[in-house]
């Protein structure tokens, strides 16, 4: 079975998405930083994953 999507189909299936969006609430200011939290706290266990020697310094000084 071939089925073509013509341009006036396409449009179609392409309004249906948007209005599908434009359904779905904004996140809330809250809702933001529990997941922005939620990132950096999944960030520091990948980054935990990874040994490093505590002799490893960084690569400049900072100066007062």
């Amino acid at each position: 079975m071939d089925m073509k999507l013509t341009r006036r189909g396409l449009a179609a299936v392409l309004a249906g998405s948007a209005t599908l969006a434009a359904q779905i609430p904004a996140p809330t200011p809250q809702d933001a930083l529990q997941t922005a939290r939620e990132r950096i706290e999944d960030n520091a266990r990948q980054l935990a994953k990874v040994p490093l020697p505590m002799a490893t310094g960084p690569a400049f000084h900072f100066k007062a």
